[in-house]
């Protein structure tokens, strides 16, 4: 997928807010998931559910710090994602539908956190871009 270079900006704009917050972020992304999509759940019967657990922000933080990684290599999302598409192909086996609700949660998460950076344009950069990333993440399912 090819992202111009507004787009590029967008992405990078958000993602430097987010850095350095990357658990808070992904575990009430998380939580937004879980709260509005229970059957998502099914993945994580060994967690601690609850509100700002351990274990959602470790494990929100790890999406999230993916995701930035991801956010760094905008024209190679293959490579950059190559062992996470593995790993939910091949081991985790998750729903892959369940990526576009993820992606959902996430863009709230950042709406609500980074209202006047989260324009329109900044929008519709994050849905394309979380779009690839989850594209990228089922393509070893077939």
């Amino acid at each position: 997928m090819h992202f111009s270079d507004a787009e590029k900006a967008a992405i990078a704009a958000i993602w430097d807010k987010v850095d350095g917050h990357a658990d808070d972020i992904g575990a009430e992304a998380l939580e937004r998931l879980f709260l509005g999509f229970p059957q998502t759940k099914t993945y994580f019967s060994h967690f601690d559910l609850s509100h700002d657990s351990k274990d959602l922000h470790n494990h929100g933080g790890k999406v999230v710090r993916a995701i930035g990684n991801a956010a760094h290599h905008l024209d190679d999302l293959a490579h950059a994602l190559s062992s996470l598409s593995d790993l939910h192909a091949q081991k985790l086996r998750v729903d892959p539908g369940n990526f576009r609700l993820l992606s959902h949660a996430i863009q709230v998460t950042l709406a609500v956190h980074f209202p006047k950076e989260f324009n329109a344009v900044a929008q519709s950069a994050w849905d394309k871009f979380l779009s690839a990333v989850s594209s990228t993440l089922v393509s070893k399912y077939r």
